[in-house]
């Protein structure tokens, strides 16, 4: 009987080994994401003259645009198209494809490339509607791992900019490209973009990369390329064979036109490049929250159209199914209507023109207070996004002596800077550059 206990006991005692197992969580060794920490840190400041200048509450709303309140703005106009929309009950009966609304994939596709572009016309343009940006980023990635250079999986390199939004890398690497290398773009001493050094890392580039470029506001610097930048950069990525997949998150707030922050876009084109272009429309019309993107492949000839359509509705079947319709037929409607479209640009060129007023206000008050340093690049960036050119411990100094967070790099939201914060930002940013810090 001894060997019969003995053996119960060893049975007992794995037992409750496998117990204590099964009452732990599976994530049990799950860390902490080092940027919830920092966030955490923000939330839990109460000082009363707090000032988010990239988070509210622990939320990014970097790319957002904040009204005069520092609320995110939706125009009243929207708001009555929006009103308009959701009264009509003919609307609720419409179902997309997988590859989303017609009517939007077409405004887009020409918001982009215009009306009369040659891709357009010759049936050599893919409009895909996507779940926001970063799914429009995601699907593009997907096409290029499966059907890039061949049907063999592709996984690289792609070359994303210097600094650039860093979710970008996760997005590809999800998409099982974990190849992803870095070109320079913005240079911190001269505070502005060095094409000699993007041109430098690019020439070295392996024949077929993948090269992330902005069309317009470059997250999270807000320092675009110039036409004569874009010339150079366009003729050694084609005799590189190099493939430019181009980022356009909010057109119209960059330049306050349409066509002008699609410039860079419309130029490739023109050039026959092929190419591959993620849109957002989330933020220009203030649709926070419904996820308004869009994919645009612009090919070299009308034949592999059909194919690549059928593996994009593939691929989409299993990323999100069918994308949502409200934001789209927002977008539709607006950008289909003349007239709704002039109201709607006007209220994009005055958000572009406060954006920029908010620059000449932090330039004129950094310099009437004598602070070290010129700044004159703050209005030589366009956007949303600015780029103050401050280092991690004076982004440091202002968010733990004055209660104002930056990215650590120095970059903002412009448009979080209002009449109400921007003595206390500027007179802090001056402290900040002329004490020494401890």
């Amino acid at each position: 009987m001894q060997p019969l206990l003995g053996g119960h006991a060893g049975v007992s005692s794995t037992h409750t080994d496998t117990t204590t197992a099964a009452s732990l969580s599976v994530f049990v060794d799950t860390r902490l994401n080092p940027e919830t920490k920092s966030l955490s840190a923000s939330r839990r400041d109460t000082h009363a003259r707090k000032v988010y200048l990239v988070t509210k509450h622990g939320v990014l709303f970097f790319a957002e645009y904040l009204g005069e309140q520092g609320q995110p703005y939706v125009s009243p106009f929207i708001g009555k198209v929006k009103k308009r929309i959701s009264a009509d009950p003919t609307l609720g009966l419409q179902s997309p494809s997988s590859l989303g609304l017609a009517d939007f994939i077409r405004r887009a596709t020409e918001a982009a490339l215009g009306k009369k572009s040659s891709a357009i016309v010759e049936n050599r343009v893919l409009g895909v509607q996507t779940v926001g940006f970063t799914g429009a980023v995601r699907l593009g990635a997907e096409l290029l791992r499966h059907w890039y250079n061949g049907h063999a999986a592709w996984h690289g390199p792609i070359y994303l900019s210097s600094p650039c939004d860093e979710s970008l890398a996760g997005i590809f690497r999800a998409a099982g490209m974990p190849d992803v290398r870095r070109y320079r773009y913005w240079d911190a001493g001269r505070r502005g973009v060095c094409v000699d050094k993007l041109l430098e890392d690019l020439e070295r580039a392996p024949e077929r990369s993948i090269v992330v470029l902005s069309a317009s506001a470059h997250y999270p610097t807000g320092a675009d390329l110039s036409r004569e930048h874009w010339a150079l950069i366009t003729q050694l990525m084609m005799r590189r064979q190099l493939f430019p997949f181009m980022l356009l998150p909010v057109q119209g707030l960059c330049c306050g036109e349409l066509e002008r922050d699609a410039w860079p876009l419309q130029y490739c084109q023109s050039l026959g490049m092929e190419l591959l272009c993620a849109q957002s429309f989330s933020h220009c019309f203030g649709l926070y929250g419904e996820h308004v993107g869009h994919l645009l492949c612009v090919l070299k000839q009308s034949s592999v159209l059909l194919a690549l359509r059928s593996q994009a509705e593939k691929l989409i079947d299993t990323l999100w199914a069918q994308p949502p319709v409200g934001g789209a037929r927002m977008v539709a409607t607006v950008l289909s209507n003349p007239a709704h479209l002039a109201e709607w640009q006007e209220g994009v060129r005055h958000m572009a023109a406060r954006c920029m007023l908010v620059r000449e206000l932090l330039r004129a008050k950094l310099r009437l207070l004598g602070t070290p340093g010129c700044w004159d690049h703050l209005t030589q960036q366009t956007g949303l996004y600015c780029c103050t050119g401050l280092n991690v411990e004076q982004v440091e100094y202002l968010s733990k002596r004055k209660h104002i967070y930056l990215l650590p790099n120095g970059c903002l939201n412009v448009s979080a800077v209002n009449s109400r914060n921007l003595d206390y930002i500027t007179e802090s940013v001056n402290e900040a550059l002329s004490l020494p810090l401890s």
